[in-house]
């Protein structure tokens, strides 16, 4: 994947997963996993001598073997002392093969132990740099593809990459080892023996080879759906209310039980094939021991090779059988690995569509001033349709502009450009005269501060939340924002005051205080131009107007944005935009508007006549019946 895809639309249906610009061959991705291994060269290294240790020691038991019963037959030969120097003799080898076997478990210990280590540290590796990817990239990549796949591929696919470090690279080496100088070694020994012995080992490799295409597409069947698991349980643990609320349950279970149904029926083909080649790996190996047997006996009895010749070859294939076996594993963990780092680099390799230019120098603010300057925007990177046509404002320090518009005409879109969440399509914004997207993002996301329509808490304490954007805040300035935001008289009769832990998401607060405390985090750090997105559209009445009280004086030395649906809200806004379809129709002052008689007016006499209605029909406080007006 080339570059980063921008997003579809603005509250629009999120796509699947991104899709590679070329397809990632599987070798490619196999070699660039083993550079990421070579970086390793100590442990690599070691590994390797381990390996070829063990598989050494491990080839010496049947050479010895062999020779030791050749030994012993030699000695029985002597009608005086030949039982007991043949005694002596197969004690001595008993020996030896102790040894061998004791040096051999060591070295395969350690190679097992050092594989794992490089395996976690690949695995380490590659979910830093995800992790360290997803943080750069820009919203629209994340607009358009579900978290619930990107959960899979940093989790399911790397570790599939893991596996295949640990489990498929020191076992290729053991098995190049045993097979390559087993196979030489027999055929230089005996060619008709040797061809017997070893041909079981074409038959294996070429079920392997066979299975190993059909493999690949296996696993990359089976992450899809697993990551489609992930999408539809985090949607279903997020959602919980909503699907209790509408008694879901069973539509809910049915949609997952489908794809984990299809993830089942994948999985048994993928068993099916790799017990299918197990199956004939066995068949073919016994049949080829029972045929060494056959013709080996009938050389031994001929007098052309001995019998230790025959135990030699018979224990060659008895330990190539073992690497042999893992043939099919290898394989099925390097179609894992292949297709799992596909997927894990489709995303590492993406590029931020949103990023500092080569020469972007920091955001010098000095007043503060905000200026739109016939802004288009279109999340669609062919620029149609647009969420923004043609909007033009200024406004600076000391002073507040009102947004206001029904849905979809672009409001939250227009609060996403000022810190360059998105880049403009025509026009530019511009800060104290610096086009921002010719200052660092660093720069000029700290000079400004937005509260989210949709707030959102961290799993922490309130105080660590507050200071999100400035950690290292002092104790009193945190208090004095939650102050600001109307939220420390709440915090103050909490048990554990700013220390209280906040649940998963916030879902243990109300919606205003949720809100209260996000607005507290996006003014903590002092940004000189701050947008509040409908940030009081969860609170109460009279919360509400407390807040409007200290955003204003909030406002006297910031440069402020309020979108809001409630017009209570932007009366005493010094302009008032109002948007429809991505265009301004209207602007002016609340009273400017409402002289207009236009849609701002239409707006507020709706808003007014609801809310006079739901006066008249508030229960009164003495037990008094409510009324509707006739």
């Amino acid at each position: 994947m080339s570059s980063e895809a921008s997003a579809g639309g603005e509250g629009g249906a999120r796509a699947g997963p991104p899709q590679p610009a070329a397809s990632y061959l599987a070798m490619n991705v196999i070699v660039r996993i083993l550079r990421m291994v070579c970086r390793h060269r100590l442990g690599m290294g070691l590994g390797i001598l381990a390996a070829v240790a063990a598989a050494n020691f491990q080839l010496l038991i049947p050479r010895y073997l062999g020779a030791a019963v050749d030994h012993a037959q030699a000695l029985l030969a002597n009608a005086g002392t030949g039982a007991d120097a043949a005694k002596a003799a197969l004690w001595t080898t008993a020996l030896v093969l102790f040894a061998a076997g004791l040096l051999r478990g060591v070295f395969t210990m350690v190679q097992n132990y050092l594989g794992e280590a490089l395996g976690h540290r690949i695995g380490y590796e590659l979910r830093l740099a995800y992790f360290e990817k997803l943080q750069r990239l820009s919203f629209g990549f994340h607009d358009r593809v579900h978290s619930g796949d990107l959960m899979a591929r940093g989790m399911l696919d790397i570790e599939g990459v893991r596996r295949f470090v640990e489990n498929a690279m020191y076992r290729s080496v053991v098995l190049v080892i045993l097979v390559g100088y087993g196979g030489y070694h027999l055929l230089q020994t005996d060619p008709v023996l040797g061809a017997l012995a070893l041909s079981f080992v074409p038959i294996v490799a070429w079920r392997a080879a066979v299975s190993r295409l059909w493999l690949r597409r296996t696993w990359r069947e089976l992450q899809e759906r697993l990551s489609e698991m992930t999408r539809i349980m985090e949607e279903n643990l997020g959602g919980i209310r909503v699907v209790r609320a509408f008694m879901a349950q069973a539509f809910e279970l049915a949609k997952f039980d489908a794809v984990s149904a299809s993830a089942i029926a994948i999985s048994l083909k993928r068993v099916d094939v790799r017990y299918r080649n197990g199956a004939a790996m066995i068949f073919s190996y016994y049949a080829a021991m029972g045929l060494v047997l056959w013709v080996g006996g009938a050389k031994v009895i001929d007098g052309t090779i001995s019998v230790g010749a025959l135990t030699e070859f018979l224990a060659f294939m008895a330990i190539l059988q073992q690497p042999v076996r893992q043939i099919g594993m290898i394989v099925n963990s390097t179609a894992r690995g292949s297709i799992s780092g596909k997927r894990v680099f489709e995303v590492i390799d993406l590029q931020p569509a949103i990023v500092d230019r080569a020469d972007a120098g920091d955001l010098v603010p000095t007043e503060g001033v905000l200026k739109f300057e016939h802004v288009d925007f279109s999340y669609d990177p062919s620029g149609c349709p647009l969420a923004l046509q043609d909007v033009s404002f200024e406004v600076g320090p000391g002073r507040t502009l009102g947004i206001v518009g029904p849905p979809g005409s672009g409001k939250s879109t227009l609060a996403h450009l000022v810190p360059r969440f998105y880049d403009v399509t025509a026009g530019r914004i511009t800060i104290d005269g610096q086009d921002i997207r010719d200052v660092t993002l660093e720069s000029l996301r700290t000079a400004v501060g937005v509260m989210a329509q949709d707030t959102f808490l961290f799993s922490a304490p309130i105080e660590s939340n507050i200071a999100y954007g400035e950690p290292e805040a002092a104790e009193e300035r945190v208090t004095e924002v939650a102050e600001l935001a109307q939220l420390h008289h709440y915090i103050e009769r909490l048990p554990s005051r700013y220390e209280t832990l906040i649940g998963e998401r916030g879902l243990n607060l109300s919606g205003g205080q949720r809100q209260r405390l996000s607005i507290a985090r996006s003014i903590l750090p002092g940004p000189s131009v701050i947008v509040f997105d409908d940030s009081t559209s969860s609170v109460d009445a009279g919360t509400e107007q407390k807040i409007r009280a200290a955003l204003r004086e909030l406002s006297r030395e910031r440069t402020t944005i309020i979108i809001s649906h409630r017009l209570s809200s932007l009366i005493h806004a010094d302009e008032i935009l109002f948007l429809d379809g991505g265009r301004v129709v209207e602007r002016g002052t609340h009273a400017e508007l409402l002289a207009l008689r236009g849609r701002y007016q239409a707006l507020y006499e709706l808003q007014m006549h609801g809310a006079a209605e739901g006066a008249e029909t508030t229960p009164p406080p003495r037990g008094g019946v409510a009324s509707r007006p006739a």
